[in-house]
């Protein structure tokens, strides 16, 4: 599968292509790169993104996973740029348990693109599974302004 690394203020990301779309985005590098067209725009919107340029991605992506897993990251890509839900509030809307949203935005494989850091505990701040945990996804919220609750 093609892969290409990109530096950002989050830290550094590998972007994955599989089939025309992006199926994964994580932190590290990539052992070696096989850039494509899409992982070159999707390198680009990054950037913008990371300097302020971009608010909403467009890119084809591919959520590997069940059809609640999709559900989940779908009801995460319609979170407004710095605006926050709960795992309740996406919950409430798939009509299922709080705990089961968590676990899926837990499994999330594009996050930054799909915004998992965008989604709350009923209390406030939670965890975030990317590189640095919690504070990548405080960096990732107040970088858009969002609110930290």
């Amino acid at each position: 599968m093609p892969e290409c690394s990109i530096q950002t203020q989050f830290g550094p990301l590998i972007l994955t292509e599989r089939n025309g779309a992006i199926t994964a985005l994580n932190w590290g590098h990539a052992p070696a790169e096989d850039s494509t067209k899409l992982l070159q725009e999707a390198c680009a919107q990054i950037t913008d993104y990371a300097a302020g340029r971009r608010e909403v991605f467009d890119l084809p992506l591919r959520v590997a996973g069940s059809d609640f897993q999709r559900a989940v990251c779908a009801q995460m890509s319609a979170i407004p740029y710095g605006q926050t839900l709960t795992y309740g509030d996406i919950a409430r809307a798939l009509g299922v348990p709080a705990q089961a949203v968590g676990q899926a935005c837990g499994a999330n494989p594009i996050p930054i693109i799909i915004p998992c850091h965008r989604v709350m505990g009923a209390r406030g701040m939670t965890g975030f599974s990317g590189a640095g945990g919690v504070e990548t996804k405080v960096a990732l919220l107040r970088h858009e302004g969002g609110v930290l609750i």
